[in-house]
């Protein structure tokens, strides 16, 4: 379902934009950054989390991490990575080609602000081999997502201006 699905909803939703399928793995960020010749940061990894009983997909830059007291502040809860197998339930999507394209089940989506300084970024597109670039503020209207800011970079990475305090979601 994972690739077809995510085409299928592409096709619907933004047929303007070009799924890539990079024939090798694209699975891993440092993958994903090599096979489009892009800076990991470029990169728009999709985390399936859940905080508390809620599950959430979070895109954010391939360079970042999950800030976890930042995670808190926002969600209300600290944040669990889902396991692959939950992860492919409740998405339809395997672990490296999640996406927020297609998706199994409606799930509230969220991108971090860390994917705002980029003209544009890839997310996957459903398989373990593709992609798609589009610009972040596009990105997040197609996916119905709120912007929120609950990663960070390591010290010596963070070149981008600090972004104000999250605020609590509903």
């Amino acid at each position: 379902m994972s690739f077809e699905s995510a085409q299928a909803w592409l096709a619907e939703h933004a047929p303007d934009l070009r799924l890539i399928d990079h024939g090798v793995s694209t699975a891993t960020v440092r993958e994903a950054a090599a096979a489009l010749g892009v800076e990991e940061a470029r990169i728009a990894k999709t985390l399936a989390l859940r905080f508390g009983d809620r599950i959430v997909l979070l895109l954010a830059a391939g360079d970042v991490r999950l800030d976890n007291a930042k995670a808190k502040a926002a969600f209300g809860a600290r944040p669990r990575m889902l396991p692959p197998d939950e992860t492919l339930a409740v998405t339809g999507h395997q672990v490296g080609g999640v996406c927020p394209f297609g998706l199994a089940t409606p799930l509230p989506i969220y991108c971090d602000l860390s994917l705002k300084p980029y003209p544009a970024v890839f997310p996957a597109a459903g398989s373990l081999t593709s992609s798609v670039e589009v610009a972040p503020d596009r990105l997040a209207t197609l996916i119905g997502a709120e912007w929120v800011d609950v990663c960070s970079r390591r010290a010596a990475d963070a070149a981008t201006p600090a972004a104000p305090p999250p605020t609590p979601l509903p």
